[in-house]
């Protein structure tokens, strides 16, 4: 039996995962950082896991949504700009999802 492989497509799908990761994750970091700046920090609430590290509390979490409210009222930017880093926000969430889902259709489809 020999076993042989293709080169060229492992290095095709090598550079395919390659640049579907940077372009998932760096428009997702863009997503956030644009929500940030659009005033619409993410405060995630409490969790409550058996096995967790570290649980956030009520208070802690309050604490969080009072400091980004603060940010948001700090912020230097008019209400114009504000809406237009939103929009940028979920393109960049959208850029996301049609990476993956396009990493879908080509598993599913491409055979």
């Amino acid at each position: 039996m020999n076993l042989t492989i293709n080169w060229i497509s492992f290095v095709e799908v090598f550079v395919a995962a390659m640049l579907a990761s940077v372009v998932v994750v760096g428009f997702y970091a863009l997503g956030l950082r644009l929500l940030v700046r659009a005033g619409r920090a993410p405060v995630v609430g409490p969790a409550e896991f058996t096995d967790a590290i570290a649980v956030i509390t009520d208070k802690q979490r309050a604490r969080a949504a009072k400091a980004a409210a603060k940010a948001a009222r700090k912020s230097p930017l008019t209400d114009g700009q504000k809406r237009f880093a939103l929009v940028c926000a979920y393109a960049s969430f959208a850029v996301c999802g049609l990476a993956v889902l396009g990493g879908l259709l080509l598993i599913l489809f491409n055979h």
